[in-house]
């Protein structure tokens, strides 16, 4: 039979290393998610949404009327 305190001593390193791998996988997804702040749109792209916004509802009251 081998010796149970070295055993454990090898399971706690293996533990501690997935612990490290853990924490640097954590840190990784973290920055990753985005978190704050809203996103930033031009006015050309504000435009060009508010017109095809406008279109759409052109068309919509287009087939109302009918």
């Amino acid at each position: 039979m081998t010796d149970l305190g070295a055993v454990v001593v090898q399971l706690k390193q293996e533990r501690d290393k997935l612990d490290r791998a853990i924490a640097v996988l954590s840190g990784l997804s973290g920055n990753s998610t985005g978190g704050g702040g809203r996103r930033k749109m031009s006015a050309a792209a504000r435009e060009r949404i508010a017109a095809a916004q406008r279109k759409r509802w052109a068309k919509f009251k287009a087939k109302k009327t009918r």
